[in-house]
């Protein structure tokens, strides 16, 4: 596939995956990309997955036809994109390898070497010419990895982004870019809102026309679309008028109350995104947190404690510093409900947290009383 006249997609799809880092279900699988571009000199943007070492290889014979590739530039180390980089190195040993410092430190603790006789180091605002065109390194460092490099090519105005602006999914499927792309970067990047930010800024001075990220498609229409969004995540701001609702339900009455509440809001309107912690895609009720404006957690007492995926809820979301948001509690106790307390001592230290007046306990099963706290809350929300 053709990027540019004079770049190619060489990347990879795999299909044969189902949880990406271990944890994050991945029903269309995912993308390894990777790019060649062929100038008076060569150079291939980063590696894949091991187990398509040989598939990358062939890619890259395919695209130069008969040429060696001068270098190979490695943006990140996480090993879905650098874990082939000892197979190419054995296949091309002319090629000079090309990444940061911390990156070959990384190489030396992955493969046992750092390439040593072959290393060009690069930093910010670092260049290397292939010919015409002359590509300048620019730093990212936590985007999500200490070692990342981003890579402009000045020519056909590329951003090679590493795992800025990436996605889960393979290549041969069709689906909506924002959803993946929002999971993705909420899961994966999400803790690094500021790193990114001070990376966006860095990108609004270059004259972009194509992003080439290492998931996903290649971004060439509509920049100011996807630029929009990562501005809008990693500031941690509201990018969906709604509610969320988080529950948790032992016997069914705290999931009844739940209901009841949704029914409330959407009679008034409000869209409501209901997410059961028990039996959802964590990562998609945690991306839902982050999309949406308002949250509601409602949960049992449970060990003098939180139900246990209501707790795993809430470290994912501080853990990605949860901010900027509206947050209510409903909570359910047989006999010493304290489940909001709970909560709230788990969110002590996100930002700009703003708890709902009116807070709904329940004692056992809705009755009048939590009925009427129902419906104040509901009023509430829809402010």
């Amino acid at each position: 596939m053709n990027i540019t006249n004079d770049i190619k997609y060489i990347g990879v799809n795999d299909h044969k995956i189902d949880l990406f880092e271990g944890q994050y279900i991945v029903p269309n699988g995912m993308a390894y990309n990777s790019y060649a571009i062929i100038d008076e000199k060569i150079a291939i943007m980063d590696s894949v997955d091991v187990n398509f070492s040989e598939e990358w290889l062939g890619n890259i014979e395919a695209a130069l036809d008969g040429k060696a590739p001068d270098y190979l530039i490695v943006q990140h180390m996480e090993p879905d994109h650098s874990s082939s980089i000892r197979h190419f190195a054995e296949k091309y040993p002319e090629a000079k390898i090309v990444s940061s410092s911390k990156a070959f430190a990384m190489m030396k603790g992955f493969f046992g070497t750092d390439f040593i006789e072959r290393q060009i180091v690069v930093g910010e605002g670092d260049t290397l010419s292939l010919g015409k065109h002359n590509l300048t390194f620019v730093t990212a460092p936590m985007v999500h990895w200490p070692e990342v490099i981003v890579t402009y090519d000045s020519c056909d105005k590329v951003l090679f982004s590493a795992d800025g602006f990436g996605k889960f999914g393979a290549l041969d499927v069709e689906e909506d870019w924002a959803c993946e792309a929002r999971r993705y970067y909420i899961g994966i990047v999400g803790k690094y809102g500021v790193q990114t930010q001070a990376l966006l800024k860095k990108a609004a001075g270059l004259d972009i026309k194509i992003i080439c990220p290492l998931h996903g498609p290649v971004l060439k229409e509509n920049l100011e679309y996807y630029i929009n969004l990562y501005n809008i995540w990693s500031s941690y701001g509201v990018e969906t008028d709604g509610v969320v609702i988080a529950y948790t339900s032992v016997y069914g009455n705290t999931k009844k109350a739940v209901m009841a509440l949704a029914e409330k809001l959407e009679e008034k309107g409000v869209k409501v995104a209901l997410n059961d912690l028990a039996r959802c895609d964590m990562a998609e009720a945690v991306e839902d947190a982050f999309r949406y404006g308002k949250i509601v957690l409602a949960t049992t007492t449970y060990n003098a404690d939180i139900f246990p995926f209501m707790k795993e809820f809430i470290n994912h979301l501080t853990e990605r510093n949860f901010q900027n948001r509206t947050v209510a509690f409903i909570e359910n106790g047989s006999w010493a409900p304290m489940a909001t307390k709970v909560m709230k001592g788990m969110l002590e230290k996100s930002k700009n947290l703003t708890y709902a007046e009116n807070e709904v306990k329940i004692m056992s099963a809705l009755n009048e009383e939590s009925e009427k706290q129902l419906d104040a809350l509901a009023q509430e929300l829809c402010k």
